[in-house]
């Protein structure tokens, strides 16, 4: 199961040192729920090398506007803390092995 992430604890995430994919979302999207298991099979395949979370637009005002998050899902890649990357609703699973492979030599 991919990480909750939120508002409250966003920063900490993004300054553990390693990569980071967020899934923005929320449950009554429909294309989002088509990505919710994708993004929890990554989670498992990528544990230790990235850290993978989904962050609940309805529920995360001040992280969804700074990022300026407007359709979903939204899917971000930070490196270093800054974006680097960004996949804008939904996408088969070689999309997203595709980007975090990238981000990964990118580390």
């Amino acid at each position: 199961m991919a990480l909750e992430v939120t508002d409250s604890n966003f920063e900490e995430l993004l300054n553990s040192g390693k990569p980071m994919v967020v899934d923005f979302w929320a449950e009554w999207c429909g294309p989002c729920r088509m990505v919710g298991p994708i993004i929890d099979e990554l989670d498992k395949e990528y544990t230790g090398r990235v850290t993978i979370g989904k962050m609940d637009v309805d529920s995360n005002d001040e992280v969804v506007a700074k990022f300026g998050v407007r359709n979903i899902p939204t899917i971000l890649f930070f490196k270093d803390g800054k974006v680097v990357d960004k996949l804008v609703g939904a996408a088969g699973k070689s999309a997203f092995v595709d980007k975090i492979d990238a981000l990964l030599k990118l580390y």
